[in-house]
């Protein structure tokens, strides 16, 4: 048995000013065939998966590339058609083989290509043909397009959010491609178009609940994969919106009804799923009264709308510009504010120098003005990281300031990331646990990290060229006849 996997993955913003070029897929993470380390990131799991499986069952894995940029605006159109013809062609060099198990995002977008993954799928069906297995695990913040399933056998993505399954999942993916090559299973792939878009954290009821029944239903009466797609908001692409995927065992009909019946139940929870978020000046309140209450756990704020995992540029200054007019926060560390040029002058200054700097802001007009402040460069770093679950996320050249006559510590990094885990803190020299507040740009996937070392979670909106509001959104080609545009575009309220 032969099997080639590979990766190729971003989340495109299509409202965001920072465009997505090769550089970008190197600075973040860029592996040759044979050079995926041996732990995963979040949508490559299932090459170093089947890399172990193949040692231990004496098949042979053949490894293509595995990409992944940072979520931003459009993919630049050579660089999407460099990465896809670069791994189509090792995969042609591998042929023949059983299987094809890959490792996809979903919410790509480039220029000229509105689907990227379906004209992937639809080339890497064309050179295997109709009878190789093509397998593939999705991130849930996709767009699930009806070329991509046509060119699928199999799919699943992350059920959690924050998505801590990654991992469990490319496990499933895996073994399902690998029954189904061995002739145990024959899936088949329903859907059902829950015509709507929202935030559906796991981290909370009603969506925990509900993703637990799903689970369950996996691996009994034939139900092979359940999975929600969420849909991402920010791509303004035809399919976008929430759908309900099952795979089942050769039954069409049950695959069918069975996601009809899981999207119309999420249907009904729309409006109730999202975590409640504030205001800026109403989260600083709230997180103060909290501090004040419960002084032996820093709160959290999380900015979730300037979030580089939304593919904006995470350098917006308007909640931090709030802390300090304000100036009742106590102590507090950001993490983090993306600025390459700041970061370079902490570099260049060294640690324990005090510099004039201006910081932040620097993208456009919709992260808010720099700051500028006399700092204290406390800590710099050649290649700053912080971990999230197995994977270990870089934050390349890095820098920790405080602004002088305060107790407030920022986080500057060169390669754009939203925070995963307090490990960020501490692997850049900062005590978080002795802080008052810890301001966090990431708007759930900081959850499972921060939540035990939280004395509560505040979520805050603040300005930001992240679309946050699908209602009003201007949309050019995604349809508009979602919730919450509509207010029952399935006619079950009735």
């Amino acid at each position: 048995m032969r099997i080639f996997t590979a990766s190729l993955a971003t989340e495109t913003n299509t409202f965001s000013p920072v465009p997505t070029d090769l550089l970008a897929f190197q600075a973040a993470f860029y592996a040759g065939p044979g050079e995926h380390p041996d732990t995963p990131t979040l949508c490559s799991s299932p090459v170093p998966i089947l890399r172990r499986r193949g040692r231990a069952e004496g098949f042979t894995v053949i490894e293509g590339t595995s990409c992944w940029a940072e979520p931003a605006g459009l993919i630049q159109r050579q660089t999407f058609e460099h990465l896809r013809d670069t791994i189509l062609g090792e995969l042609e060099a591998a042929l023949p083989v059983d299987g094809v198990v890959l490792g996809l995002h979903g919410a790509m977008v480039a220029q000229g290509y509105d689907d990227p993954e379906g004209d992937f799928l639809q080339r890497v069906r064309a050179l295997v043909g109709p009878d190789v297995t093509v397998a593939a695990e999705f991130d849930p913040h996709s767009h699930l397009t009806p070329l991509r399933v046509s060119q699928l056998d199999l799919l699943a993505a992350f059920l959690e959010f924050p998505h801590t399954d990654f991992e469990e999942r490319g496990e499933l993916v895996v073994d399902l491609a690998l029954r189904t090559i061995r002739g145990e299973i024959r899936p088949v792939i329903s859907t059902f178009d829950c015509r709507m878009i929202a935030i559906y954290p796991t981290s909370r009821e009603p969506m925990r609940s509900f993703v637990d029944r799903l689970k369950a239903m996996e691996g009994r009466d034939g139900i092979l994969a359940v999975s929600v797609i969420h849909g991402f908001m920010a791509g303004d692409v035809p399919d976008m919106g929430t759908r309900i995927v099952v795979v089942t065992d050769g039954d069409k009909a049950k695959g069918e009804a069975l996601a009809a019946k899981l999207g119309r139940e999420l249907y009904a929870l729309r409006g109730t799923t999202a975590m409640p978020i504030l205001d800026t000046e109403a989260g600083l309140d709230q997180a103060r009264a909290v501090r004040a209450a419960h002084p032996e756990k820093p709160v959290v704020i999380a900015d979730v709308w300037d979030n580089p995992g939304g593919g904006v540029a995470g350098d917006a200054t308007h909640v931090l510009r709030r802390i300090l007019e304000r100036g009742d926060m106590g102590k507090v560390a950001l993490a983090t504010i993306w600025d390459p040029i700041a970061v370079s002058f902490c570099h260049a200054a060294g640690e324990g120098a005090e510099i004039e700097l201006r910081f932040g802001g620097k993208s456009s007009p919709h992260g808010g003005q720099p700051l500028d402040a006399r700092v204290k460069v406390l800590r710099v770093e050649e290649s700053g990281w912080q971990s999230f679950r197995n994977s270990r996320v870089t934050l390349g050249r890095a820098a920790t300031i405080r602004i002088i006559g305060t107790e407030i510590d920022v986080i500057l990094i060169t390669s754009r990331t939203q925070t995963y885990e307090p490990s960020i803190f501490t692997n850049m020299g900062v005590d978080f646990a002795a802080k008052d507040l810890l301001l966090v740009k990431s708007t759930n996937h900081f959850h499972a990290g921060f939540q035990p070392v939280a004395s509560e979670i505040v979520y805050v909106a603040s300005p930001t060229s992240y679309p946050t509001d699908p209602a009003t959104t201007p949309y050019r080609k995604a349809s508009l006849q979602l919730w919450p545009r509509v207010k029952d575009p399935l006619g079950l309220d009735a």
